[in-house]
């Protein structure tokens, strides 16, 4: 039962309101595949609740949400697969900060109202692991707030992964430098009411993770001045075979669309946004004031987590690593049993290809060709 919802009824855009449903259906002509029917009528069914609850929940909370001031946030930054879940996750552990859930990303609009009472409803029919890796899966989960910029706003590049053949209009919300000015205006608006609504539900800075905002310091900086960000790398190699494995393992839970014919092909899609990403990042990191930035290897927090967490405390200037360390490694030793995927090796022609077309990545982090 579990399995058949997850694969043919629930998606992860479950927590959008009717508007912006219909909004998305809009722009893509209401092109769903037919195998994906089942998928888009169940979503067009709970979507009506979601609105009803939405106004409720603003009615209730809405004053108090707008009133709510954000502390400046810890970003984690990074390619996905580039171990920011891990780092997430043991940041996380302190408990001077909070972070957003899987449930709060999913119903950005709905789960101040909700979250008392639906999570236990739903848990036993969530996946008890992440299609593309053993992480495990519960609706308390440290998440990416970019699930909440989807549902909420739909301004986002994961809408690419639903809708293929409009990847391109999606794309632009990576880096939103060629989103309008509108558009930007409704990201930031969407984005900071998320941050507020979490603020006000835990009252803690928050520490938070979504790869695209790799690409999107300068707009983070417009919001958080005093922002902190850790950035964390991993060989580029690896890398790709594991966002490759993240992709055809991954997409058919968000799929409403097959790609169209004779289009990108997702090798070379992979490697472009890597490089619009990085771009992006490599322009805009100076931006950040000084000794709010750390950069660490996802080899060296693989090696010593506790180390390089006290690393990034120090270079931070975070207080609390101290408080923080036993939990961190009660965390690390329930994980302790962990097995890593294991990839196919990259063809001689491929490896050359990705060398190229990261050739910077791999010159400024001083991994091998």
């Amino acid at each position: 039962m579990r399995d058949f919802l997850s694969r043919h009824l629930f998606s992860p855009l479950q927590g959008m309101t009717a508007g912006a449903w219909a909004t998305t259906l809009r722009q893509n002509r209401l092109a769903v595949g037919p195998p994906y029917w089942p998928r888009a009528a169940f979503q067009s069914a709970v979507v009506p609740f979601n609105s009803a609850i939405a106004r409720l929940e603003n009615a209730v909370h809405g004053r108090a949400v707008e009133a709510t001031r954000v502390e400046p946030p810890l970003f984690i930054l990074g390619h996905w697969r580039q171990g920011t879940t891990h780092l997430h996750n043991l940041l996380a552990r302190d408990p001077q900060f909070a972070y957003p859930t899987l449930y709060q990303t999913l119903y950005p609009r709905t789960f101040l109202t909700t979250e008392g009472l639906v999570p236990r409803l739903g848990r036993p029919l969530l996946m008890r692991q992440r299609p593309h890796d053993h992480v495990a899966l519960d609706f308390g989960v440290p998440n990416e707030d970019e699930i909440a910029l989807v549902n909420d706003s739909g301004r986002s590049p994961y809408l690419a992964w639903a809708f293929p053949r409009h990847a391109a209009s999606y794309d632009r919300f990576l880096t939103l430098r060629e989103a309008t000015g509108d558009e930007v205006a409704a990201w930031k608006a969407s984005l900071l009411r998320f941050l507020k609504k979490l603020t006000l539900r835990h009252g803690r800075p928050l520490v938070l993770k979504s790869p695209p905002h790799t690409a999107r310091i300068r707009l983070l900086l417009g919001l958080f001045p005093d922002a902190r960000f850790v950035h964390i790398r991993r060989d580029p190699y690896e890398v790709f075979r594991s966002t490759r494995h993240m992709v055809a393992t991954t997409m058919r839970y968000w799929r409403l669309q097959e790609a169209p014919p004779g289009g990108e092909d997702e090798e070379g899609r992979i490697l472009r946004i890597y490089r619009e990403m990085y771009d992006a990042y490599f322009e805009q990191r100076g931006l950040i004031p000084a000794g709010n930035l750390c950069e660490v290897a996802y080899e060296d927090l693989e090696r010593d987590p506790i180390g390089q967490v006290g690393a990034i405390y120090d270079a931070l200037g975070l207080p609390g690593f101290e408080a923080a360390r036993p939990r961190l490694e009660v965390y690390l030793g329930s994980i302790a049993g962990y097995l890593k995927n294991s990839h196919l090796g990259l063809p001689e022609p491929l490896r050359r290809r990705i060398a190229r077309d990261w050739e910077r990545n791999f010159e400024a982090w001083g991994y091998p060709r």
